[in-house]
């Protein structure tokens, strides 16, 4: 099976030689990390089976958030983990789309960008919210960016996750919304468009957006999600996946990449019975820069809390608790849980016989290279395993 990393040991080097200067230092960064993961690069351990007398390598995983090997590992930790924050309630999926006419800054400047973006479109749902019209109460929001669509292309969009229904302003009423319906989308893009305006203002970037986008319409959309089980257990791949799985890598030959992917007609969630199954095939380099323009900067945070499920509005979300009769777990015992559980050690089995396997040797990692603006354009400097 062909791999992202393979991709990257046999094209990378080509790639940093033509573009290297042009290269982010997070682009850079996952392309190494890619490139090494679960080799001798990142460490690990050496196994002995008695039974059959043999060695067994266990390399450690680069960790990268945007390796198709480690990027889904989390997932069902992270829906553990937001257990606290559901409500009985009716949710719904608010997906913000950033115009076409702002990509190309965006990705020039996504800090700068995917911040604004955050900001605006959370504020602007909120603010409608408050309208006694709609809800009249304080949201929960949770918020994760995607920057792709299933064909890899850059289509910066923002899922919003959001109670159906708010914290009155004096916190003494739990105010439900309609079952089928939360906020007008078209009012919603409205004051979205607005906000966003007033924040790029604020900064360089205002100047080189061309007067026609802010006449045009600004694509929102808002569909009821069901209980807020369904609608996390939902979002908890967007957060953790990355633009392209290496099971969806056909193959590798004559320099071209060919990949599937899966095209829906549909606006439902998981309707799989209207994806269609199609083919692309890209040459290696452009297939390489399709997938780094969805790598985020170092340290960005993809996942973002508003209103109530903000961590210093808690005490709000609590009350809501209460108005909605739900039980307040002890966040101190589970932490203390998972704890205990991460500090069990784990047996390693042969894979052949099944045996329990005896640790021989631990592999220290490798000194990691430096990620500079200008600074390390060698991927052939680093051992392929």
């Amino acid at each position: 099976m062909v791999e992202m990393a393979d991709i990257f040991r046999i094209h990378g080097q080509a790639y940093l030689e033509k573009y290297g200067t042009k290269i982010l230092p997070s682009h850079k960064k996952a392309m190494w990390a890619i490139k090494n993961c679960r080799t001798d690069t990142f460490g690990g351990h050496v196994y002995l089976c008695k039974k059959c007398e043999d060695y067994h390598y266990s390399f450690h995983s680069c960790k990268n958030r945007h390796c198709p090997k480690c990027s889904n590992e989390n997932a069902n930790q992270w829906l553990e983990q937001q257990n606290n924050l559901i409500l009985p309630i009716i949710y719904f999926m608010v997906t913000f789309t950033l115009p076409e006419v702002f990509r190309k800054i965006a990705r020039s400047n996504q800090k700068k960008i995917y911040n604004i973006f955050f900001r605006t479109s959370a504020a602007a749902l909120q603010k409608l919210a408050w309208d006694e019209k709609f809800v009249g109460g304080l949201l929960g929001m949770v918020a994760v960016l995607q920057t792709w669509t299933r064909d890899m292309l850059y289509h910066p969009h923002i899922h919003f996750i959001v109670t159906g229904g708010g914290l009155s302003a004096d916190g003494n009423l739990w105010i439900n919304s309609s079952e089928k319906f939360l906020v007008r989308v078209q009012l919603l893009s409205t004051i979205f468009r607005a906000k966003f305006r007033d924040e790029l203002k604020k900064i360089d970037l205002y100047q080189q957006v061309p007067a026609k986008a802010w006449k045009q319409n600004w694509n929102v959309n808002c569909i009821p999600v069901g209980s807020g089980n369904h609608a996390l257990k939902y979002l908890a791949p967007y957060i953790f996946r990355v633009a392209i799985s290496n099971n969806r890598i056909l193959k590798l030959e004559n320099g071209k990449v060919t990949f599937c992917y899966k095209k829906s007609n549909s606006q439902k969630l998981d309707d799989k019975k209207s994806q269609i199954s199609k083919i692309c095939t890209l040459p290696a380099e452009k297939f390489i820069s399709r997938f780094l323009q969805h790598v985020l900067p170092d340290r960005f945070i993809k996942v973002r809390y508003y209103g109530l499920l903000s961590s210093r509005n808690r005490c709000l979300l609590n009350n809501a608790k209460k108005l909605l009769v739900v039980k307040i777990t002890d966040k101190e015992h589970n932490k203390n849980t998972k704890a205990t559980d991460e500090a069990k050690p784990k047996s390693m089995h042969c894979p052949k016989c099944g045996e329990i396997m005896i640790l021989i040797k631990e592999i220290k990692p490798k000194e990691r290279p430096y990620f500079g603006k200008n600074v390390y354009n060698d991927l052939s400097l680093i051992r392929a395993p």
